[in-house]
């Protein structure tokens, strides 16, 4: 069995596959290398002796600076490395070339999509509810519970284990036959904003709302406003006339300050209206489309030192498969890209996005340090315990999902994708943050690698969670849909991804249902980049 890894010629660490003990020799390639000190599965190891002070390597680009002597064949760690990235200048650049990869398989292939009127492919068809403000959360969890069961959308949860536990008869509840079969679910949003926060962080909010209204796959909408708030619903409907001038879904807004009546009518009203609404969104039926309108999101989250050598390179060659294909991706948290600028800034198809990326890049950088932090903070305690230990060095795997396709476009959060090929999307790391700003850009599928766990999913769009190695896939088997552990222990990468590609075409089409949805895990949290005052 291989012991250690080595990513690029020109690193200067290699990767330990399992762990390794002092005193004993590891082979890769020609290079026979004596173990000085205890190695962990998944951290590195010094390829060479290194002085204090010099840069080290991975991925072929620096990701650090040592700290202290480091011998050759020494565990490299925290108390040796620290972060380092070169500075990156805008400079004259050659043309950026590309070489898609082999898709023949996939030409002329389907997958039964959502069509809308304006042309649009969603890949699923749910009515989305939401509140303007947190404090009509309340309001939209009264009218999640008054519509999943009687529709047939809710999913057993702890309730018949807890009647178990108390002797009561746990027999299944009948099941329900859905009025509405062609609406996939009803799906909420809750959220702490709208009010209390700045205007800026209002608008933000109102704009990402207004981008998951238009989302292909909302049939419609049920928005609950107080009426006091920041966001007010006036907000709320110019960011949506922005977002698409041509909106033309049933849009149900009510505002409880100005409703006669008192609550309990208000609520009777809106659930009658959202009944009739859901008549119209059920006359909506799949039907074949063609693989250029996948427009997949890539995401890292829990990442481990085998992102970067398994799902991450996975992810990035299917994200290179849907572009080749005609499709679109959108790589997202620009805190994980710190380390690589120069490659993404060479891959930019217009010198206008190069400045945009690269300005992004710095502002958010100087709002870090302003608060007393920086990027090089981003590493989580689990990250640092399974082999990342910098910035540069998750950045630099990270990286890895969005693959080699040239950059056609640079987005900041809220921004829509309007065009084929891979775009950079300006969000933090933050998982639920980021993957809330990957929908609202218009992916209709997010792919979500995880050398932890976690459980992450969106209300309106499939997280596919895909797994760095196969112990966690096996252990997490409940939240995890996807294991590239395979590619550790040598599987073509080609081979991997096409497996994968095909779970995000079913995916797509309805005939897979990924974990979290089946979990019932919909997360939102929107990027609020101000205070509160």
């Amino acid at each position: 069995m291989q012991k250690v890894l080595c990513i690029h010629p020109d690193d200067d660490m290699l990767v330990a596959l399992d762990d390794l003990a002092a005193g004993e020799v590891v082979q890769w390639e020609s290079e026979s290398i004596l173990v000085c000190t205890p190695v962990a599965r998944k951290h590195k190891l010094a390829r060479r002796a290194f002085a204090e002070g010099e840069v080290m390597k991975l991925y072929g680009v620096p990701v650090g600076k040592a700290t202290a002597a480091i011998r050759r064949g020494e565990a490299v760690t925290t108390e040796n490395l620290r972060h380092y990235a070169a500075d990156v200048e805008l400079g004259a650049t050659q043309a950026y070339e590309w070489t898609p990869p082999a898709v023949e398989r996939w030409a002329g292939a389907t997958f039964p999509g959502v069509v809308r009127a304006d042309g649009r492919v969603g890949t699923a068809n749910y009515w989305l509810i939401f509140p303007l403000v947190f404090c009509e959360n309340r309001n939209v969890e009264h009218l999640r519970n008054a519509l999943e069961a009687p529709l047939g959308y809710a999913r057993d949860d702890l309730a018949a284990f807890t009647l178990s536990l108390l002797n009561e008869d746990m027999a299944e509840p009948k099941a329900v036959t859905r009025p509405f079969p062609n609406v996939d679910g009803i799906r909420m949003i809750t959220h702490t904003g709208g009010c209390g926060g700045t205007r800026a962080d209002a608008r933000t909010l109102c704009r990402v709302l207004s981008a998951y209204a238009d989302h292909p796959n909302v049939a419609g909408i049920t928005v609950f406003s107080l009426g006091c708030q920041n966001a007010q619903i006036s907000m709320f409907k110019e960011a949506l006339a922005k977002q698409n001038p041509n909106f033309d879904k049933p849009c149900l807004i009510y505002e409880q300050q100005k409703w006669e009546g008192g609550e309990q009518a208000m609520m009777q009203a809106v659930l009658r209206d959202t009944l009739a609404a859901l008549k119209q969104a059920n006359e909506v039926k799949r039907q074949p489309v063609p693989l250029s309108h996948l427009k997949i999101g890539v995401k890292c989250g829990g990442s481990d030192g085998f992102s970067g050598i398994s799902a991450n390179p996975t992810m990035g060659l299917v994200s290179d498969m849907v572009v080749a294909l005609g499709g679109a991706s959108i790589l997202a948290e620009f805190p994980e890209l710190c380390g690589v600028e120069a490659n993404l800034i060479e891959r930019c198809v217009n010198e206008d996005d190069k400045r945009r990326f690269l300005g992004l890049m710095r502002d958010f950088e100087a709002k870090a340090e302003a608060v007393g932090t920086h990027f090089a903070d981003n590493p989580s305690p689990g990250n640092i315990r399974d082999g990342l230990i910098t910035d540069a060095m998750k950045s630099a795997g990270a990286a890895k999902k969005g693959g080699t396709s040239p950059i056609v476009s640079v987005l900041d959060y809220g921004e829509q994708t309007d065009k084929p090929g891979l775009s950079l999307l300006c969000t933090p790391g933050n998982d639920v943050e980021s993957v809330t700003g990957i929908v609202a850009s218009g992916a209709n599928v997010v792919l979500f690698s995880t050398g932890l766990g976690t459980p992450t999913g969106n209300p309106i769009v499939p997280v596919l969670k895909i797994a760095t190695n196969t112990r966690v896939a096996t252990k997490l088997n409940d939240i995890i849909d996807f294991d590239c552990g395979p590619v550790v222990d040598g599987a073509p990468l080609p081979e991997v991804a096409g497996q994968l590609l095909d779970l995000v075409v079913a995916t797509a089409g309805g005939q897979y249902t990924v974990k979290a949805d089946r979990l019932q895990q919909y997360d939102f949290i929107f990027w609020k980049r101000d205070i509160s005052l």
